[in-house]
Formats: C-alpha cells, structure tokens, sequence
C-alpha cells in the first residue's frame, strides 16, 4: 500500500532469466582494437591532431586568446603585486624548513613560476615553495650533511662549505623530482593520485604541520638546535630543546609572540570582513618590514644576540648541472616529494578550477610541475609546488589568470635584484613566527577526526595512522604507512563487504536492510540479498557464508540430500521394493 497522496510509480516487465533475456535481446557485434591498432592511433599526426597537441603542452595559448585585457589586466596586476609580497615573505620563510640559506627562498618564487605560466593548466593557483614539500628536502638536506656528525661521502662535494653543499644536495634533489613528474605526466599516468585520498592527504599535511612547528621553535626560542632526521626525530628535537630551554632568548619569544598575536587576529579580521575588503591586509608583509625597521634601529643583532637573515647576494648564480650521485642517494626521498608537490597542487588547482568552471589536466600538470622543478633546480630552488594561502591571496585579491603569477615574479625580481638588501636585519624569528601561524588551517585538521569517527570508520583509521606515522616515522615512512593503511582498508572493504537482507518498509516501495527498521514486510519465499562490492575469488568465501546466514539453510546440503534420496529411490523402484502409482490411495 501506498501513502494517500504520495507519488507512485509502477512497473510492469516479464521476468527474465539472464539466458532468456539474451535469446530475445540481441547484442551489437563491436571489433577490439588490437594494441597494434592504439599504438597507429597514438603516433598518428595531422593538422588537427598537431594543433591539438600544441594547446595541450601549452595551455597558455587557450587562455590567452580569451584574455580580456580591460576586464582583468588590472585585476590581475593587483594580484600580482598582492601576491609577490607574500612570495617574497614566505620564500624567505619557508627556505628555513629546507635548512638553506635564507634568499634560496627567492629562487623557488622566482624561476617555476616562469615555466608554469606557459605550460601549467591551472590559473588560480600560486606556484613556489610550500612548506611541506620544504620540510621534507630539509630531511634529506641534514642527513646527508648534519649540523654535528660526519658527512655523507659524495664526489663533487669536496672543498665546499656547509651551505653550499646543502644548496646543491636540495637542487638536485628537486631536479630529480622534476624527472619523476615529467616521466610520469609522459606516461600519462596522473591518475595515481587519486590513491591519495583526502583523507590520507589531511592527516599527512596534519602530521607534516606539526612537524614544521617543531622546527621553528628553535628560531621562536633564539636556540641553537642540530637538524635531526629520521624515525622519531621530533621526539629527539624536542629533547634536546626542552634540555636547552634555560638558554632561551627572551627578546626572540617577545618578537615572535608579539608577530603571531598580532597576525593571527588580523588574519582573522581578513576571513570576517572578507566582502568588505577590497583587498586582504598584507599582515605578515607589514609586520615584517616593521620588525626589520626596529632591528636595523635597535641593531638586534648586536645588543640582543639575535640571528638575522644576514647578507643577502644581489642577483642570481649561474646555472649548475645536478650531481648523479646524489640522485643514486635520494631516489627513495625523491618519488614521495614528486608525489605529495603534485597531489597538494591539483587538490587546490581543483577546487579553483570547479569556482570558476574551467578545466584542469591532471598529465599536463605533473609535465608542468616536471619541467619547472628542472628549470628551477638548474638555478639552485628548491621543489615547488603550491601553498594555499598564497594561492587564496592571487585568488581573493582579483587575479584571473597567470597573468598575476608571472607579476609576482617579478615582484620576487625586483627583490632578489635591487632591494633585497633592506631584509637583511629581519630577525628569523619574526620568520618561524610567520611560518606557525599559517599552518592554522592545517592544524586545524584535527576537528575532522570525530566527524571521520561517526562517518566512516576506516576513513578514520587511515587519517589516524598517516598522521601518527608521519609524526613518529617521518614524512616519507608516514606516507609510506599511510598507503599501506589506505589500501588495506580497501582491500578490506572489499574482500568482507557489509551485506545485509533487505525487506519492505510497510507503506512505501522503499527496499532498506530489515535490522535498521521496525515496520517491514518480506514477501514469503523471497530473500533480497545485497552485496555492495564486486563478487571475485578473494570474496566469494564470505560472499557464500553470508548468503547462506541470510537464507537460513545450505543449499548444497540439500542439494545432497535430495540427490541422496533420488538415488535411493531409483534402487527401490530397480528392485521392486518401491513402485510407481498413478494416484495417491487413500
């Protein structure tokens, strides 16, 4: 029965069987391709096929030819200006993470944002350094060349300093993570990070956000801390900083709380009174040439014992080729970068591409990404991706396409070339300061977990499991534990799927599973059974078991026993035993 006044719908079919259904419905014969046949396809050239190809390894070309110069070239030079004063910021910043003098940070702002402009698909989103991409090259950084300990023995390292020999291990290191992107963007192979699920990918990020905080304690507190890699690494940090905690620099916490207080409500203010701004208030940029106003006024260094970011070189250095044998050491290091830089960028180059209906090549972001780590490694950056915060002020400050990136290069420019000089006196803490406070969205990650917990339990233990790992193994490890994680929980919900019986609910057409309602009805000698996963060898044992639990009986146990009893019969009636009526006596 249905509800008076509800809609109803009926249906009406014969019944079929899946041989009937084929004797009265005919299928269309359709030819395979051979791969002789797709590989004749593939390198198959025409006019067409040439012009397609060239919009497709150069996207700026597509967009160019709708670029509306009077309707976005000045939102675009706005953002762009917007957007190079914070790339400068957090180049400085976040070169930190990677344990690399200061103005490396510059290059990484500067040079992958030139190939991107011409090659990338995206055009919202800001290209550079990010902080966990940084983090995890400052990892290999120090354990190729610690702070205190020996060095790893590599040729072409000998006769360098400390510094130099960092800057060239972290540019060959993103050189080889620019091969690994291009390989496979030519492979055609981006589809491996939708094995990345959002899931692993927040409680990584987590994981990685609090590693980053640890690390710019030691600039926060003015301590003079070794950088440590490997498994429980943070916990030996943290160690030898609680030990040291007596030496802190007391005018280094002062500037630091003061610059993240500060930042922090402004940003706040921003998030509030977004549609009211017309622009957000550069916080980070207008504290920072306060702080280095009062250090050069004060002469920090000197009176308080503060690290500043010291000489900053006009200019940029000639390009170097990378060292091979640091390939051969960093391979493992290198894939999980190439990996998480293209993940984190098409996550947020997705999301901008969805506002704004446009569309985003997986492939031809991971040749993108390939091919401005190679550029840039050649000029000594470091592996870039996108952060986004940077890439929420391009966005929200108006910028419409690249337009505002290649401006913010230029920003970055005028910097490296002519001004850079004038950060010299800023304090590195009012840097670690800077850099904790926008890792606040990524911190704030944790809320997810009781709401995870409630929506699906597995999703839960992957989050769970990538961001302890990562916390406690390291970034690599971590992401390594939290795929093994992920696909288990795959493999898992496939190989024991959550069957149920499903019944009528009394009143509606509606079939739901008969335990998570009272009022149902189950037509007599029928059994709907439901299986939400693909019926295959490594299940069909559950799948039989449960079908069985549903049904209430073994079909092949009576089976056998009907057989059995047949042929019992056929020996009684060959014997003479047992005969044939034609109706039953009563």
């Amino acid at each position: 029965m249905m509800r008076p006044g509800s809609k109803q719908y009926v249906v009406a079919r014969p019944l079929y069987s899946e041989d009937s259904f084929a004797e009265e419905h005919e299928k269309v014969y359709r030819e395979r391709k051979t791969i002789l046949d797709h590989v004749k396809q593939y390198f198959k050239c025409d006019a067409e096929r040439a012009k397609s190809i060239a919009l497709s390894l150069l996207p700026v070309i597509g967009w160019l030819k709708i670029y509306q110069i009077k309707e976005w070239l000045l939102s675009d030079i706005v953002s762009g200006v917007s957007t190079g004063l914070v790339a400068v910021l957090q180049g400085l910043a976040y070169c930190l993470l990677a344990s690399l003098p200061a103005w490396y940070g510059l290059f990484s702002a500067f040079f992958p944002v030139i190939m991107y402009f011409f090659l990338g698909t995206s055009r919202h989103i800001s290209v550079g350094p990010f902080p966990v991409l940084c983090l995890m090259i400052g990892s290999v950084v120090t354990k190729l060349v610690p702070d205190e300990g020996a060095h790893v023995n590599i040729t072409g390292l000998e006769g360098l300093s400390i510094d130099d020999q960092r800057v060239l291990i972290a540019s060959s290191v993103t050189f080889l993570v620019g091969i690994m992107q291009l390989v496979m963007g030519v492979l055609q192979v981006g589809f491996v990070v939708m094995y990345l699920s959002d899931t692993l990918v927040s409680g990584f990020t987590t994981a990685a956000a609090v590693h980053i905080v640890v690390s710019q304690l030691k600039f926060v507190l003015g301590l003079q801390v070794p950088g440590i890699s490997g498994p429980l690494s943070i916990i030996y940090t943290l160690e030898i900083i609680f030990n040291k905690i007596t030496s802190t620099n007391v005018c280094d916490v002062v500037i630091s709380l003061v610059i993240m207080v500060v930042v922090f409500i402004v940003k706040e203010l921003n998030d509030r009174y977004k549609s009211k701004l017309p622009v957000p208030i550069p916080i980070e940029v207008i504290m920072t040439v306060i702080a280095c106003g009062v250090s050069y006024a004060f002469d920090f260094k000197t009176t308080y014992g503060i690290e500043v970011i010291g000489h900053i070189p006009k200019g940029y250095e000639p390009p170097v080729a990378p060292n091979l044998q640091i390939f051969q050491q960093t391979a493992l290091d290198a894939f999980p970068m190439a990996i998480v830089g293209f993940a984190v960028a098409f996550s947020v180059a997705k999301v901008y591409s969805v506002k704004y209906d446009y569309t985003i090549d997986g492939n031809q972001e991971l040749i993108a990404f390939g091919v401005s780590n190679i550029f840039g490694a050649s000029f000594k950056s470091f592996a870039a991706s996108t952060a986004l915060s940077r890439s929420a002020v391009q966005e929200s400050t108006g910028g419409k396409t690249q337009i505002a990136g290649l401006i913010s290069a230029v920003m970055v420019m005028i910097v490296t070339l002519a001004i850079g000089y004038l950060l010299e006196p800023l304090p590195k803490s009012v840097l670690g300061a800077v850099v904790i406070v926008n890792l606040k969205g990524m911190l704030m990650q944790v809320r997810d977990v009781p709401y995870l917990w409630r929506r699906d339990k597995p999703d839960c233990v992957v989050w769970l499991g990538t961001c302890i790992a990562s916390i406690l193994l390291g970034l690599d490890l971590g992401l390594a534990v939290g795929l093994g994680v992920e696909l288990l929980s795959i493999v898992l919900r496939v190989q024991f799927p959550r069957c149920s019986v499903l019944a009528n609910i009394k009143g509606t057409d509606i079939y739901r599973d008969r335990k998570d309602y009272l009022k149902i009805y189950e037509p007599e000698g029928v059994k709907i059974f439901r299986i939400p996963s693909p019926i295959f060898f490594a299940n069909i044992e559950f799948f039989r078991s449960k079908l069985v639990e549903a049904v209430g009986f073994n079909p092949l146990r009576i089976l056998r026993k009907r057989n059995k009893a047949l042929r019992t019969i056929r020996k009684l009636l060959k014997k003479g035993d047992l005969q044939w009526t034609s109706r039953i006596r009563g």
